[in-house]
């Protein structure tokens, strides 16, 4: 056995400090790695030592194995974590870790190749005696093989890339008539994304759960489960709120599911952390999905519910040691939720946010997992998740309610985040009776993005605040006394171009709101929203009304202006361009009129809600 004696966690964000937290618990020196955007991370100022790797972008930095073994070499590095994402399952990654005899937390390098693969992944499975989706995944890729074995399979039929993950190369097919167009476009979006356009076909699983089996292997000869997750409430196939145990689980399934992970590791010769996912239909069979090679984003609810540190048995494992435990030593006690929170905008169809974390608090209650600070930027570099907010409870029914009051006490600006949104998840109807599938969101995702105007309440609120807070620091305010009435305090304020004069009632907890007043404007979060209101009217006129300003949805670069002032545009024409995130966001005239104003210029950076333009309506 090989004690490690120094770690370098090749990742950022929460789970780089989620990593590194177990490591220093267990005594071991931490070294992070580090872009141009990520200097003064949360993950590098816990760090013992860090490295520079690079520019912001992930392929001259975080991906590049190259300056990782470096980084490792140049610290004193004897062992590398790789977190998620990045090149957690790459297995060129592993295998270089091997070759410059450094230990790599993880499996080794053929269980990621084969896992990695899904094609060659359901081979193996199928071998190994997993239930897995009747389909398609051989090695003859003709369009003609592909639609006639489609026919065979019949419709509903899910055509899926080989290679990669995330919903990217997957299209689902209801008539056989629509199957060559999707080869096509599965085909194309493959290749983009991950460089390798081979495909597998299988019959959809209508309604089904996703339910996954945590799996642990040493290189002792041992494999156990921890038991499972549900991940079923997912958006564009990316998880949002996972739950430990699943809510429909008996102790008969359980068994059986657990015992096909342990073959499906087994079966690639697996060491180390690894999770078997599963799509589970309503009549209770369960069907191999994949397998990630990794530890998985939502591994802290298996961890509240079972009292075990992966990251603790990871290091341990890697390091030679048996597993901790043996599987009839282990218990599953509660229930445990997790909820991720975005950088995005929900009504505005969850456009990245982007920008200062001005104002950033997430409460103290339950387990927070973030790698973000006050102060800090979110960057558009990287993915948009900025905190996992976990709780554990005796009940499901608890653990509900306990996590829709963290997500509802949610306090980030200006960026936007989807607190409001897992909020609503979790309280609807079908989330609180278990009555789940993996169309959940999109089936209900007008009643959970809701309405992003403030009500009565809220700008009761931010009248209240504003008042106090000009009491309180004798500063000037538009506060104003009605003539010819009993006296009266209010507040006149600004909105998105309407403007209220508010009745102040004293009070600082309206609508069980907080916020803050500075810089001429006053915040106001409740229910997981912040709302900005403006003690002045901001811009022209037309601005302030809210008939003709552009404002940007989101924050971003302004990489094309297509009109001066003065010129005459119609409606629906285009008048700039934003772009965020590697996303263009084209912004338009709303009806025929003339440019009275214009701030924006290309290359300018903007935040959300500027005003960049106003448009005055033509006159008839």
């Amino acid at each position: 056995m090989t004690q490690i004696s120094t770690l370098l966690v090749a990742n950022r964000g929460e789970i780089a400090c989620r990593v590194m937290r177990t490591a220093k618990a267990q005594g071991i020196r931490t070294v992070a790695v580090y872009s141009g955007a990520d200097a003064d991370a949360p993950h590098v100022r816990m760090a013992d030592d860090a490295v520079h790797i690079g520019p912001a972008p992930v392929n001259e930095s975080y991906l590049r194995i190259d300056k990782i073994i470096e980084a490792a070499k140049d610290s004193g590095a004897d062992a590398i974590h790789p977190g998620y994402g990045f090149l957690s399952e790459n297995a060129a990654f592993s295998q270089a870790c091997a070759d410059a005899n450094i230990i790599f937390v993880g499996p080794p390098e053929k269980a990621i190749d084969v896992m990695g693969d899904k094609a060659r992944s359901k081979r193996a499975m199928i071998e190994a005696g997993v239930p897995c989706v009747p389909g398609y995944q051989d090695e003859d890729q003709s369009d003609t093989t592909l639609i006639a074995e489609a026919a065979k399979i019949g419709v509903p039929l899910m055509v899926k890339a080989a290679a990669g993950g995330g919903g990217r190369g997957m299209r689902l097919v209801h008539d056989q008539d629509e199957v060559p167009n999707a080869i096509k476009l599965a085909r194309s979006e493959a290749e983009n994304a991950f460089g390798n356009g081979e495909l597998i076909l299988e019959k959809a699983i209508i309604k089904p759960r996703h339910v996954e089996i945590q799996v642990f292997a040493d290189s002792h000869g041992n494999t156990i489960h921890l038991g499972e997750r549900d991940c079923s409430v997912q958006r564009r196939h990316q998880k949002v709120i996972e739950e430990a145990p699943c809510p429909v689980m008996t102790e008969e399934l359980r068994t059986e599911m657990g015992a096909a992970a342990v073959e499906a590791a087994r079966a690639v010769d697996y060491r180390g952390a690894g999770t078997v996912e599963f799509l589970l239909d309503q009549s209770g069979s369960f069907y191999f999905l994949e397998m990630n090679t990794r530890l998985q984003v939502e591994h802290p609810v298996t961890e509240e519910i079972t009292g075990v540190d992966l990251v603790e048995w990871q290091l341990r494992v890697a390091s030679g040691e048996p597993i901790p435990l043996k599987q009839d030593e282990l218990r599953i006690d509660g229930h445990a939720i997790e909820a991720r929170l975005y950088a995005e905008d929900p009504a505005s169809g969850f456009l990245p946010s982007t920008g200062p974390l001005d104002h950033f608090d997430l409460g103290s209650t339950g387990r927070i997992e973030t790698g973000v600070a006050e102060g800090d930027m979110i960057s558009p570099h990287y993915d948009p998740m900025v905190a996992k907010l976990v709780v554990w409870e005796k009940t499901r029914a608890d653990a509900i309610e306990a996590l829709a009051d963290i997500a509802e006490s949610v306090e980030v600006w200006p960026v936007k985040t989807n607190a409001a949104f897992l909020a609503n998840a979790l309280l609807e109807d079908d989330f609180v009776e278990a009555q789940l599938d993996t169309g959940f969101i999109e089936r209900k995702l007008e009643r959970l993005v809701g309405d992003d105007a403030p009500d009565d309440a809220i700008w009761q609120a931010a009248a209240d605040f504003t008042v106090l807070d000009a009491i309180e620091e004798n500063a000037p305010r538009p506060i104003g006394f009605r003539l010819n009435a009993d006296p009266r305090v209010a507040a006149t304020l600004f909105h998105k171009g309407e403007s209220r004069t508010v009745d102040v009632i004293g009070e600082r907890d309206a609508a069980h709101a907080t916020g803050f007043v500075e810089d001429a404007r006053t915040v106001v979060f409740a229910d997981g929203q912040g709302f900005e209101f403006a003690l002045e009217s901001r811009g022209s006129g037309a601005a302030a009304a809210g008939s003709g300003a552009i404002l940007a949805p989101m924050p971003g670069k302004v990489i094309a202006v297509d009109v001066a002032e003065g010129d005459r545009v119609a409606a629906g024409q285009r008048l700039m361009v934003l772009e965020a995130m590697k996303m263009e966001h084209a912004l338009t005239a709303p009806f025929d009129g003339t440019v009275t104003e214009l701030s924006a210029a290309t290359g300018g950076q903007v935040q959300v809600e500027a005003v960049l333009a106003v448009v005055a309506p033509a006159e008839e």
